[in-house]
């Protein structure tokens, strides 16, 4: 059996051999590209030399330099362009393991470092009409490239549709993009025996259309069978499409909880939504053609949402995971993408959807309940006719795979070179992607208070900010470019420079020894999903190397981390500019005690929550549930043997029956109707049950006291517990038991009832149905908007009525809201307590059909778990999954078939 790790890139990628050409040759004409983002003053350096370039284009805005000062400490930091050998290493090295994230951008970027193919496909047009127009201009413009090309090499006459530039040798590399935690956990994982064969699907990490159809299956048999890497082609279009416009245009904000309601936005742009859909289902496609029986398939973060359902479809039986590894925003939020529903629906195809915190888990939980108006429980989502589990466990990194890293030969030369230069100085660092979630800009703008406020600190402290740009945000590049200029006029003097800001990625070997100098470490994201940076360093901060150890953590409370550290950290709101100051001060003078006690519980956070412990958990955890959904598939439930049953019941002393009435021994139906098909048949059943002194037989029913009384009023000692257990009559007596309090019960009914009527007065065709401890919102099920605004309804009532233990729980018609400490099984338990122990029941029957009646099963199983009752038997005549331990697929009629039979049996008395 395989694991399939399906993400949106392979960890592995191609560098393609540069063709030979003479010397007199010139280079092909490079065909026209449509930028991401156009740039102005980029950065590169001389790959001989080593000065910096600058390469002024026509248009588009980037960081602008910054003071000598800081251009000095980025030859400093940085002497030469990073290759790929220098800044990524080998697949073979082991210290691959440690690179979490290469702080790069995902797409476009291998050209700096491997020869491969850049897209022609361009960035999708803002306007529907304006991407037709431009469809046939591109295609042509992409063909004309290829001519050229062809030309240059004196390989047109061969016909092919590829570039010939791309027919040359290869070899397999390390992916320089791409979710490196997840590649290191995995990695780890696989070594330690953690896991079984892994197999990594995703995209080969450059553009593909320019490379001949042989070459392309060339490559993946390569990948295939070297690397178990299963490789997933899509054309250039599709792929931009996809994550240039949808992913980091319209998803990761809103995922990050950036609304785009401004009128730059161009989330309403929703064109590129088929891109997305047309990459999902080449993975999906992909995962379908190569899966076996007994297989796992876990499917990774927000570019590939809509997978899990497309594998359902196709393979209704598969073990699926899927694991959001960004932020999950509330449902305020995530309601603003106009694909919500499909992409919600997409996750909810898998067994079991995790995420990195216990809050993202919340949030999708209450996601689901208000757009899809479906039952969400604390651990799950109930759906139709199957349950999905909802889960969180944080990812880590590899402290073995990190250790052995630092004790690298460059590594200690780094942290003796930045000693010496740092001497006498406190050093804070940071590292992070310019972009707009990162809170560089507000890290700053702290740090420029800091200095303000404490000048005691100005010629002793450094703030080392390494500022890795992605795509770039020409009004964040210009506002720090403004923030850095001023903190250097005002605060830098001959001899000392409180900013350090380098606007382009360190070396690896650098970063570690930049943690293990560090007197503090900063990070102040306005939203993250985990940030491993965090983990890192306090590894480094072990003092085992360098002369510092123990440091603390200045890190923000809206990343994930900040939930695994238990408050070890110093917890800032990133927004708050004066809090971080204090928190640059508290850091600088906190006493070495302070700081042994706060990093004795980071570090076991960090030890305890490591890369290939979140792999064994998260398999451990998707067996169990899968196992569990197994077992309560009504295809996977046995049916009821009624030969088993009579023998039971004949050795048995003291029986009790709970029957459901709704659905179970009835079909659905109004009072002032016939309830019950055939009312004598079912009332002369349980009328001979009843004969029987063994017996004690209570009907339930979601109906009110008046309601149930009138069905059975036939049958003086049958049992009855009405409205879902809040209610319970004795077989026998006339006075019924009342369990939620009176007086509470009126109060909530009336705050709820206002809530009510704001929908009442929205919908059409709804109203409000008032029991003596429920109310029931009924609406039209066939309206779109109905239901969306009954999943507003129950999320709404659910987060007013929390404290007075009321829920509301969303169905195909109806929001029910009742109390949540009174329930079916509660009633039960309320009768089986009555039985002194030495005469307690030995036969337990209850059957039901829906999810009121689920309690109840839990209660039964449970009993019979503990050996508390020797004979239990619980049976579902409903076609949703159920814990039932039996099933009857005739429903009503083979219940009350069972139950006849029963009640003709002879025994002792």
């Amino acid at each position: 059996m395989s694991n399939f790790h399906v993400t949106l890139f392979l960890p592995y990628t191609v560098d393609f051999e540069k063709p030979q050409k003479s010397p007199s040759s010139s280079s092909p004409p490079e065909p026209p590209v449509v930028p991401v983002l156009p740039r102005k003053n980029s950065i590169t350096r001389d790959a001989a030399t080593g000065s910096i370039l600058r390469d002024n284009a026509p248009t588009g805005i980037s960081l602008p330099k910054t003071p000598a000062a800081m251009q000095a400490q980025e030859d400093y930091f940085t002497p030469a362009l990073p290759s790929a050998t220098t800044h990524f290493l080998r697949p073979d090295d082991p210290k691959t393991l440690v690179r979490s994230d290469a702080h790069i951008p995902e797409w476009g970027v291998s050209g700096m470092f491997f020869n491969q193919p850049r897209s022609r496909a361009g960035r999708p047009a803002d306007t529907v009409l304006e991407y037709q127009k431009n469809e046939e201009r591109i295609k042509n413009q992409r063909e004309q490239s290829r001519e050229r090309a062809r030309s240059f090499y004196k390989s047109s006459a061969s016909g092919k549709k590829g570039d010939p530039r791309w027919d040359q040798n290869y070899k397999i590399v390390p992916a320089i993009q791409g979710n490196g935690g997840l590649t290191n956990a995995i990695r780890a994982a696989v070594d330690s025996k953690v896991t079984e064969e892994c197999i990594t699907v995703g995209l080969i990490g450059f553009p593909t259309d320019d490379i001949e159809d042989f070459k392309k299956q060339e490559i993946y048999e390569k990948l295939e069978e070297d690397h178990n890497a299963l490789t997933v082609y899509v054309s250039n279009k599709d792929y931009d499409g996809h994550y240039a416009h949808y992913c980091k245009t319209i998803l990761w904000p809103v995922f990050h909880y950036v609304i785009p309601d401004h009128p730059k936005s161009k989330a309403f742009l929703d064109h590129s939504w088929k891109f997305y859909e047309n990459v999902n289902q080449a993975f999906a496609d992909k995962v379908v053609k190569n899966y076996k029986r007994g297989d796992t398939i876990w499917i990774h973060d927000y570019h590939l949402c809509l997978v899990p359902q497309l594998i359902r479809e196709k393979l209704p039986d598969a073990k699926i995971g899927f694991f959001l590894h960004t932020a999950f925003p509330s449902s305020e939020v995530f309601r603003c993408l106009a694909a919500r529903t499909q992409l919600l629906e997409g996750m909810l195809g898998a067994n079991l959807v995790a995420f990195q915190t216990a809050e993202y888990a919340h949030h999708f939980l209450q996601t689901c309940s208000r757009i899809l108006a479906v039952e969400a429980l604390h651990n799950g989502v109930q759906l139709e006719n199957r349950f999905v589990n909802v889960y969180a466990s944080p990812i880590g990194v590899g402290p073995k795979e990190l250790a052995k890293a630092r004790d690298d030969a460059e590594v200690k030369e780094w942290i003796g070179t930045l000693t010496e230069r740092y001497r006498g100085k406190r050093v804070i660092v940071a590292r992070d992607k310019l972009d707009s979630i990162r809170g560089v800009r507000q890290k700053l703008l702290s740090f420029e208070v800091f200095l303000k406020k404490n000048p005691e600190w100005r010629d002793k402290v450094v703030l080392i900010q390494v500022a890795t740009s992605t795509q770039e945000d020409p009004e964040l590049a210009t506002t720090v470019s403004e923030i850095v200029t001023r903190i250097d006029a005002q605060y830098s003097t001959l001899s000392h420079n409180p900013l350090v800001f380098l606007r382009q990625d360190i070396s690896f070997h650098q970063y570690l020894a930049l943690c293990s100098i560090a007197d503090a470490m900063c990070i102040t994201s306005l939203r993250e999903g985990m940030n491993l940076s965090a983990h890192e360093y306090i590894i480094c901060q072990d003092g085992g190397h360098g002369n510092k150890k123990y440091s603390p953590l200045i890190l923000s409370e809206f990343t994930g981390s900040s939930s695994i550290f238990d408050g070890a950290e110093l917890a800032v709101n990133p927004w708050h500019y004066q809090g971080i100051a204090d928190a640059f001060k508290q850091a600088l003078e906190m006493s070495d005690e302070e700081k042994a006690e706060r990093y004795k519980k980071l570090r076991s956070s960090v030890m305890h929550h490591t890369g290939e412990f979140w792999v064994r958990n998260l398999a451990e955890h998707l067996n169990s549930v899968f196992d569990e959904q197994f077992r309560r598939d009504t295809m996977s439930i046995p049916r009821l043997s009624a030969t088993n049953l009579i023998k039971d019941y004949e050795n048995t002393r003291k029986r009790l029956f709970f029957l459901d009435y709704e659905g179970t021994l009835s079909k659905y139906g109004s009072v002032s109707n016939t309830v019950i098909a055939n009312v004598d048949k079912v009332l002369d059943i349980l009328g001979d049950t009843l004969d029987d002194k063994k017996n004690a037989v209570y009907v339930m029913s979601g109906r009110t006291v008046e309601e149930t009384e009138l069905a059975f009023n036939r049958l003086p000692n049958l049992g009855l517990i009405a409205e879902n257990g809040c209610f319970v009559r004795e077989g026998g007596a006339e006075e019924w038991t009342q369990f939620p309090d009176e007086e509470k019960t009126q109060s909530w009914k009336k705050a709820i009832k206002d809530i009510l009527q704001y929908y009442v007065e929205r919908v059409e065709g709804s109203w409000v149905e008032e029991r003596q401890c429920s109310l029931i919102y009924h609406y039209q099920s066939e309206a779109d908007s109905a239901s969306r605004q009954a999943g507003e309804c129950a999320n709404q009532i659910n987060d007013a009525s929390q404290s007075q233990r009321v829920r509301a729980v969303p169905t195909k018609d109806s929001v029910i809201i009742e109390p949540a400490d009174y329930d079916k099984a509660t009633a039960a338990q309320h009768i089986f307590d009555k039985h002194p122990e030495s005469s307690r029941p030995d036969f337990l029957f209850v059957a039901g059909n829906d999810r009121d009646d689920e309690v109840i099963f839990k209660w039964a199983k449970d009993l019979k778990d503990n050996q508390t009752i020797r004979c239990v038997q619980t049976v579902t005549v409903g076609e949703r999954n159920s814990l039932a331990s039996s099933t009857l697929p005739n429903g009503t009629t083979g219940l009350l078939g069972v139950l006849n039979k029963l009640s003709k049996v002879k025994t002792d008395p």
